[in-house]
C-alpha cells in the first residue's frame, strides 16, 4: 500500500487549488435545527467548481504533475462528478482526460463530461467493466490514471472541505460526510485527526449499498456488490488507502433507508433553498438518523448538486 496522506498534505493541496477552486460556503438552517436537535453547519460543495467537492482533488492531482507526465495526458472511471472534475482540471491545465464512464450513468453527468472536453469511453455498468477498459485507455493513450477515491493527491484534495468548514466554525463536536469510495470521508478524517481531534467523524451510507459499514465492522473490505440506491454516486467500494483511514480515525458508519435519503433530501431543498443531489442528502440523513447522537455543533458536508432535474425522486406528473 502506498503512503497515507498527512495533513501537511492537506495543506499543499489547499495552496496548489486555491487559484481554481471555490471556497464553498457554510449555511445554517434554524429549522433544520430544530429539527435535528442541533446546531448544524452546512458545508455547501454543491457550490464548488463542477458542483461537487471532487474538483478538490482532482484539481490537486493535476496540478500536482510534472510537466513532461501532465502532457500525456489523464485518465479515470467515474460515473460522472469525478470525471467532469477531472475533465474541468485537465483542461485548465491544458493537457488530454480520458474518462470511462458506465453507460448508465446519469444524463446530466454525462454531459458535464462531455461540456469540459473529456474523450469519453463508455462502459458497462460494473467495476470489472470500468478498470478494464480503463487499463486499455491507458495502454493507447500513455495518460496517468487520476483514481476517483484511491488516490494520496485526491484524499489530500478532498480533505481541504473540512480544512475550510473547521477555519469557518468553532466547537464542532462531529463532522458527518456521505461515503462510497471513502476519498471525502478520508480526506476528512486525517484533517480532523489532525487538528481537532476530540472532534467525531461520522458518515452516512445508503442501505442498499452499506459495504462500508460492513467492511469498517469486519476490519476488511467488503467489495460493493449489486449495489441499489438512488445515491449514484456512493455505489463504489473502498480501497486501501480510503479503508486504512477509515478504520483509524473514522468513528461509525450510519446506513440510511433510500426513504430517509429522498427526505433529507427534500428538507435541504426546502429549508436551505439550495439544489443538493441524493449522494449529499445521506449526510444529513445519517444525522437525523442519530449518527452524531449528543453532539450540539455538527459540520454536514454536503458532496454535490448535480441533479438530474427531469427525475427528482418526489416529482409527480401536474395535473389540471
Amino acid at each position: 500500500m502506498k503512503s497515507l496522506p498527512t495533513i501537511d498534505d492537506v495543506r499543499a493541496a489547499a495552496a496548489r487549488i486555491a487559484p481554481h477552486a471555490h471556497r464553498t460556503p457554510v449555511l445554517t438552517s434554524a429549522s433544520l435545527d430544530e429539527i435535528a436537535g442541533a446546531a448544524l453547519f452546512f458545508k455547501c460543495e454543491s457550490f464548488q467548481r463542477c458542483g461537487a467537492f471532487k474538483f478538490r482533488g482532482a484539481c490537486n492531482a493535476v496540478m500536482s504533475l510534472s510537466d513532461e507526465v501532465a502532457a500525456r495526458g489523464v485518465a479515470t472511471h467515474s460515473s460522472g462528478n469525478h470525471a467532469a472534475a477531472l475533465a474541468l482540471a485537465a483542461r485548465i491545465r491544458g493537457i488530454p482526460a480520458h474518462v470511462v464512464m458506465p453507460a448508465n450513468a446519469k444524463a446530466v453527468k454525462k454531459a458535464a463530461v462531455a461540456a469540459y472536453g473529456a474523450d469519453i469511453t463508455f462502459c458497462e455498468p460494473t467495476l470489472a467493466a470500468r478498470e478494464s477498459t480503463l487499463a486499455s485507455v491507458v495502454a493507447a493513450t500513455g495518460a496517468s490514471v487520476v483514481h476517483p477515491y484511491n488516490d494520496a493527491r485526491v484524499i489530500a484534495g478532498q480533505g481541504t472541505a473540512a480544512l475550510e468548514l473547521l477555519d469557518a466554525v468553532s466547537g464542532l463536536d462531529a463532522i458527518v460526510t456521505p461515503v462510497g469510495g471513502g476519498g471525502l470521508l478520508s480526506g476528512t478524517a486525517v484533517t480532523v485527526a489532525a487538528l481537532a481531534p476530540l472532534v467525531r467523524v461520522v458518515a452516512g451510507e445508503p442501505a442498499g449499498a452499506d459495504d462500508a459499514r460492513r467492511s469498517l465492522a469486519a476490519g476488511t473490505i467488503v467489495p460493493s456488490v449489486d449495489p441499489v440506491t438512488i445515491a449514484d454516486g456512493l455505489l463504489t467500494s473502498l480501497g486501501d488507502l480510503t479503508f486504512a483511514i477509515i478504520s483509524r480515525h473514522v468513528e461509525g458508519i450510519v446506513a440510511v433507508s433510500e426513504d430517509e435519503i429522498i427526505h433529507a433530501m427534500r428538507l435541504i431543498w426546502e429549508r436551505l433553498k439550495i439544489i443538493v443531489e441524493p449522494s449529499s442528502a445521506v449526510a444529513l440523513a445519517a444525522a437525523l438518523a442519530g449518527g452524531t447522537a449528543g453532539a450540539r455543533r455538527v459540520g454536514v458536508v454536503l458532496s454535490g448538486g448535480n441533479v438530474d432535474l427531469e427525475t427528482l425522486p418526489w416529482s409527480r406528473p401536474f395535473s389540471t
